[in-house]
């Protein structure tokens, strides 16, 4: 009989609102999405429903027909305004630290849009060397698309 060996156990972690509250974050490029496009967004509102597409939250907002334009242009700034508002939700860093410490395997899933996680995960610094970024695993393309994940192997 072959010799079989059980899987490493594997805990996931959900980006938003479970290892970083993103919401001061969002709520600053909503702000300055408003003030770019001249367009008032109640961006204390956006961040209380936070979890549908992107497209989604723009039609609330913006006609039909600037909805992948502005969607386009709420991406570009993402970086500047939403990471560096972004913190570290309590505890996060010792949950994933805790994971890998009992031999397990932690993985980080997420419906943000690829680019985005590239950015985001290594400012966080979850893993040891920050490397992240370099290791997604995609579980298709997320271009807004409800029920993406993409994830990160081994944080």
């Amino acid at each position: 009989m072959a010799h079989m060996t059980s899987p490493a156990l594997t805990v996931g972690f959900d980006l938003d609102m479970t290892l970083i509250d993103s919401r001061p974050g969002i709520h600053a490029c909503f702000e300055a999405l408003s003030a770019r496009t001249g367009t008032y967004v109640d961006a204390d509102l956006v961040i209380t429903r936070l979890g549908p597409p992107l497209e989604q939250e723009l039609a609330h907002w913006f006609p039909a027909e600037r909805i992948d334009e502005t969607a386009g242009l709420y991406r570009e700034m993402y970086p500047e305004h939403a990471i560096t508002g972004s913190l570290a939700m309590p505890g996060a860093r010792e949950a994933v630290t805790a994971v890998r410490a009992a031999g397990a395997n932690a993985r980080l899933g997420s419906g943000q849009v690829v680019a985005a996680l590239h950015t985001i995960v290594p400012s966080f610094k979850f893993n040891d060397n920050g490397s992240a970024a370099a290791q997604f695993q995609p579980l298709g393309h997320n271009g807004g698309d409800a029920g993406t994940v993409n994830w990160v192997p081994n944080l």
